[in-house]
């Protein structure tokens, strides 16, 4: 299960999806010592239960039965690449109860089936500490194999990774977002710099990233202030406002979830003032 180190392949994409949405972290710990060897892959630290996406389109497979892995899922990419995601969560609360099983809405996305057909982005588990990471912190071991072949370290696609808003189950068909941050100006789209984002379907998590919005002439724009809300201008918007906006519902397609360039519209914009 676990390869032994080899040399990449040009058939690996050049930029991938990142595979966990929200806040992470990661080290160029491939080759690390191990109990095993040397490590095969990089460690993500992120929350328990942070959104795992798939980096690219192809064909997933559960793996249930490895004490050391714990819950894990093989990705099969259109490219030839194969991925490992290890450690996947298997826990019921936000704690380290180890009551769960490796299934789908556990430590798989809702409704996913082993052997399934997956595009790139979308939610296919769920990050967790099962298997040997066991009560030492929530992440995501991610290995890279091309051409099926050796693990080679996956650290340079991850730093040019990209980062998702947000991720929903496919049977979700429609979403609407709530992003929280900073407002950036006013063109030909809303520039905003998302801080945080919520989901219709409940999700939420802190996020860095830059979006522009279209702004349909029917979007309510507001300001609070003095404890109160009215109606106000883009015109007397200033660069740096804290700004809530929620968008239209929408498809979640791979440009709704990357927040490319006119891929999400406002139906209502909060400024909240300057700090």
């Amino acid at each position: 299960m676990w390869a032994s180190a080899g040399t990449a392949q040009a058939a690996v994409p050049d930029r991938l999806i990142f595979p966990v949405v929200g806040p992470a972290t990661y080290t160029n710990d491939f080759g690390d010592p191990r109990g095993q060897g040397g490590h095969q892959g990089n460690d993500i630290k992120a929350a328990r239960k942070a959104p795992v996406v798939a980096v690219e389109g192809g064909r997933i497979s559960f793996w249930t039965t490895s004490a050391r892995a714990g819950c894990m899922l093989y990705l099969y990419g259109r490219s030839g690449t194969t991925y490992l995601y290890i450690h996947l969560n298997n826990d019921l609360t936000m704690r380290n109860d180890n009551r769960g099983k490796c299934k789908p809405g556990t430590a798989y996305a809702p409704g996913l089936k082993s052997g399934a057909r997956v595009r790139a982005g979308q939610l296919i588990g769920f990050v967790g500490d099962s298997g040997d990471a066991n009560g030492i912190y929530p992440h995501l071991h991610f290995e890279l194999h091309p051409d099926g072949g050796g693990a080679v370290s996956p650290y340079s696609w991850l730093r040019r990774g990209r980062k998702l808003l947000f991720a929903v189950p496919r049977s979700v068909d429609r979403v609407q977002l709530k992003l929280s941050g900073h407002y950036r100006w006013m063109r030909s789209y809303f520039q905003l710099r998302v801080r945080r984002v919520t989901t219709s379907t409940g999700w939420t998590a802190a996020v860095a990233k830059n979006v522009g919005l279209a702004v349909p002439p029917q979007t309510l724009i507001e300001r609070a202030g003095s404890g109160e809300i009215g109606t106000t201008s883009l015109a007397v918007a200033l660069a740096g406002e804290r700004v809530t906006v929620w968008s239209t519902e929408l498809a979640p397609t791979l440009n709704a979830q990357l927040g490319r360039l006119g891929a999400l519209s406002t139906t209502r914009i909060l400024f909240r003032g300057l700090r």
